[in-house]
C-alpha cells in the first residue's frame, strides 16, 4: 500500500464570491497535493465551503433567498474558481451535506457521552463576520471585533458547552512538544502566548433559530458553527470507516493566520475529547495587501481572482502568488508587480528561453536523445536544484522553490550567450541537446506550482506546435475598478 498524505485547506465562508485571499490559500495547498502525489504519496487534498451560521442567515435574508438557495448560489462561484485555478483537489466538501451532518452529530454525542457538555447560560461579545466570540480584552481600540473592526453584539442566551478548559495543558503541552505543529514560529509562540492565560469553557450551542446543523441531543439548539465547520476534515474522509482509518490524523491543515486559535486549540480539543490524535501540522499564511491596503469593499480595491485568470492565464496567478507573497507572511498585490513579475520572469525567462531553444533544435533538427548532459556543470546545477526543491517544498518555501528552479533558467540563457549555438560551430547539437535537456527538467521541477505549463513544455519537446507560453505585457496603466 501507497503511504497516505491527507492534506486540507480551510473551507471557506461563502458570504460573498471569493477573492485573492481565498486563491492563495487554495494555491499554496495545490502545490503541496501535486508535490507529494509526484513522491507516489496516496493524497486525500480537501477543500469546500461552511456554509451555516447567523451571517449565511442574514445574508440571504438580504439576497431575498433562504440560506440554502444563497449557499448554493455561492459556493458555486468557489467551485468554478477552484477549476479555473486548476486546484486538483479530491473533494469539495458542503456543510450542507447530508453526510457532514450525520457526521457532525455523531461526534458531538460522542464528546456528550464523554461528560464534556454541560448547560449553562452564556453572555458574551460576539462579531457575526467571523462568527466568535470575544473577551472584552480581544477587542480592538474601538471596542470591536480586532480581525473585523466592525461593532461586536452582545449575547446572550441558554447554551450548551464545551469542557475546552479541561484540555488546556495537554493543548499546552502538545504545542510545546511539537514544534511543527503550528508553522512559522511567530503563530506558535502567539498560540503559546494566549495559553498562558486560562482557557474558557466555549459555548458550543446557538439556538435552532439559528441556521446550521440541528443539535443531537436538544432540538431547541443548533451546533456553534466554528465546532460543527471544524468536523468537515473528518465527514471529508469518511469517518469513521476505512478511509478515516488510514488517512487520519491530516498531515497539514493550510490555514489564515486569523483562525489559528481556532484549529489548534478549539480543535484540538475537540479531538482530545473524541480519542483522536492531533493533526501533524497547521502551517499558517499570511493576507495579501492591495497597493499597500488592505483588502475592502468600501476602498473598492477587493480583485476578482476570474478576471485575473482571464487576462493572464492560469499559470501566471499561481506563479506571481508562489513568487511574490511570502509564504507565512502578509504580501502586497499591485497590477505593477504583477506585470513586472510576469514579463521578467515567465515572458523574458520561462517562456523565452523555450521558445528560443526549440526554434534552435528545429533549424539544427536536434532533439533530446541523451539522458545526461554533455555539460557536467549543468547535470551538477539540476541534481542541486532538485535537492533544494525538496528542501524548500517539505518546509512550505514556495518563493525559495521557484527561486531555485530559475537559478537553472538563468544558467540556461548564460549557456546561450556563451556558446552561441546558432552559429555553424563544432559542438553546437551538443549545446542544443544540454538545453533541450535543461528544460525537461525545469518542466518537471515547475509542474506542482504551474502544471499547465509544463505540460505545454513537454509536448513542444516531443514536437508539438511551438506557442508561445507567456506573451509579452505591453506596459499600461491598470484600473483596478477592471478586476
Amino acid at each position: 500500500m501507497k503511504e497516505t498524505f491527507f492534506i486540507t485547506t480551510a473551507i471557506d465562508y461563502p458570504s460573498a464570491k471569493p477573492h485573492i485571499g481565498h486563491a492563495l490559500e487554495k494555491i499554496q495547498a495545490d502545490v503541496i497535493a501535486r508535490y507529494k502525489r509526484s513522491q507516489g504519496f496516496d493524497v486525500h487534498f480537501s477543500i469546500g465551503t461552511d456554509e451555516h451560521g447567523l451571517k449565511i442567515q442574514r445574508y440571504a435574508k438580504k439576497a431575498g433567498k433562504t440560506p440554502k438557495e444563497f449557499v448554493d448560489e455561492m459556493s458555486g462561484h468557489f467551485a468554478i474558481l477552484w477549476e479555473k485555478l486548476n486546484i486538483s483537489h479530491d473533494d469539495f466538501i458542503r456543510t450542507t451535506e447530508q453526510r457532514h451532518e450525520k457526521v457532525a452529530q455523531e461526534l458531538l454525542k460522542k464528546i456528550y457521552d464523554n461528560g464534556d457538555l454541560y448547560k449553562g447560560n452564556y453572555k458574551g461579545l460576539y462579531c457575526v463576520d467571523c462568527e466568535t466570540f470575544y473577551l472584552p480584552k480581544d477587542l480592538d481600540e474601538n471596542r470591536g471585533c480586532p480581525v473585523h473592526h466592525r461593532p461586536v453584539e452582545e449575547m446572550q442566551e441558554e447554551a450548551y458547552f464545551f469542557r475546552m478548559s479541561k484540555y488546556h495543558k495537554q493543548i499546552l503541552e502538545h504545542i510545546q512538544e511539537n514544534k511543527n505543529f503550528i508553522i512559522p514560529e511567530a503563530r506558535r509562540n502567539g498560540i503559546l502566548e494566549r495559553l498562558k492565560e486560562p482557557v474558557e469553557d466555549l459555548s458550543i450551542s446557538r439556538s435552532a433559530d439559528i441556521w446550521g446543523v440541528p443539535f443531537p441531543i436538544d432540538q431547541k439548539f443548533s451546533i456553534f458553527v466554528w465546532v460543527e465547520a471544524l468536523m468537515n476534515y473528518l465527514t471529508t474522509i469518511d469517518y469513521p470507516n476505512k478511509k478515516f482509518k488510514e488517512f487520519w490524523p491530516a498531515n497539514v491543515h493550510v490555514i489564515g493566520k486569523d483562525i489559528v486559535w481556532h484549529h489548534s486549540v478549539i480543535w484540538g480539543s475537540v479531538l482530545l475529547s473524541l480519542g483522536l490524535p492531533l493533526p501533524k501540522t497547521l502551517f499558517v499564511h499570511g493576507f495579501i495587501t492591495v497597493d499597500g491596503q488592505k483588502m475592502s469593499k468600501s476602498i473598492g480595491n477587493v480583485i476578482d481572482p476570474f478576471g485575473l485568470v482571464e487576462k493572464y492565464g492560469t499559470d501566471a496567478v499561481r506563479y506571481f502568488f508562489l513568487r511574490e507573497i511570502p509564504p507565512t507572511e502578509d504580501g502586497d498585490f499591485s497590477f505593477e508587480k504583477f506585470e513586472t513579475r510576469y514579463n521578467a520572469d515567465l515572458a523574458s525567462g520561462l517562456g523565452n528561453l523555450v521558445a528560443r531553444t526549440l526554434a534552435l533544435a528545429k533549424k539544427q533538427q536536434s532533439t533530446i536523445n541523451n539522458q545526461q548532459f554533455n555539460n557536467s556543470d549543468f547535470q551538477k546545477l539540476v541534481d542541486e536544484t532538485k535537492k533544494n526543491v525538496d528542501e524548500s517544498l517539505e518546509e512550505f518555501r514556495f518563493n525559495d522553490a521557484l527561486m531555485a528552479i530559475w537559478d537553472i533558467i538563468h544558467a540556461c540563457d548564460k549557456y546561450v550567450d556563451e556558446k552561441r549555438p546558432w552559429q555553424a560551430t563544432e559542438g553546437q547539437k551538443a549545446v542544443i541537446a544540454d538545453l533541450l535537456l535543461a528544460i525537461s527538467d525545469i518542466a518537471e521541477l515547475i509542474q506542482p506550482f504551474l502544471p499547465e505549463t509544463a505540460q505545454k513544455i513537454q509536448q513542444q519537446l516531443q514536437g508539438g506546435e511551438a506557442k508561445a507560453l507567456f506573451p509579452r505585457l505591453e506596459s499600461r496603466k491598470i484600473d483596478t475598478r477592471e478586476f
